[in-house]
């Protein structure tokens, strides 16, 4: 049985290419995360693009860590980080091996197994807030640390796959700054997100973090 267009999976080539190419590319693509539970399918509705060695703001700007091995490796792997102590976020990586870039996944609206999502993210007044952030992505989709080098790219029953959806088309895409960057690289508008998609989440500028007194 020969799958949908739609529910094809995204081939390796696709990740193998500038960053600033895959991450507006990825508006309309679909995650499926399979859980014990039952799948989770989610619709991308808004990323950022981070390009290594080349950016500031990339976790890979300085060189490969153990935190951040899996960005340079191969496209099409999926880099989870956990942040402020509580929270994860999902990336997934693209171009050339050894290049570091990587799409920071920020909002997606829940295209099927809400109720599983809503059972993680019981404080969403709504199913448009379930994946509105990054890491109300990573909790609605219950991505963790574990999955960290998960390869997207493998077609059948994995914890995590990409598949093709329904590109944007470009004047439904709307950039601009990323949010909460600071220094060099909160002048690059590197976020990418579908034009008045009530999932997508708002911009918000950095604030440098007061150190208690």
């Amino acid at each position: 049985m020969i799958a949908p267009p739609d529910r094809m999976p995204l081939p390796r080539e696709f990740f193998d290419r500038p960053v600033l190419e895959v991450a507006p590319d990825l508006l309309g693509r679909i995650v499926v995360r399979t859980t014990p539970d039952g799948p989770i399918v989610l619709r991308i509705t808004e990323v950022e693009a981070y390009d290594g060695g080349n950016d500031p703001a990339s976790h890979a700007y300085r060189g490969p860590t153990a935190r951040n091995g899996v960005m340079f490796g191969p496209p099409g792997y999926v880099y989870v980080y956990f942040t402020y102590g509580m929270w994860h976020c999902m990336n997934l990586v693209c171009g050339p091996e050894g290049t570091a870039r990587g799409v920071l996944l920020r909002a997606g609206e829940i295209v099927e197994g809400a109720e599983l999502a809503r059972k993680r993210r019981l404080s969403a007044r709504n199913d448009k807030e379930l994946a509105k952030g990054p890491a109300r992505l990573a909790t609605a989709l219950d991505v963790d640390r574990s999955l960290d080098g998960t390869d997207a790219c493998i077609t059948g029953e994995t914890p995590l796959r990409m598949l093709a959806g329904t590109p944007v088309p470009s004047h439904q895409v709307s950039n601009g700054p990323r949010t909460g960057v600071s220094g060099e690289g909160a002048v690059h508008p590197w976020r990418f997100w579908i034009t008045n998609d009530p999932t997508v989440s708002p911009y918000r500028a950095h604030t440098p973090r007061r150190r208690p007194s």
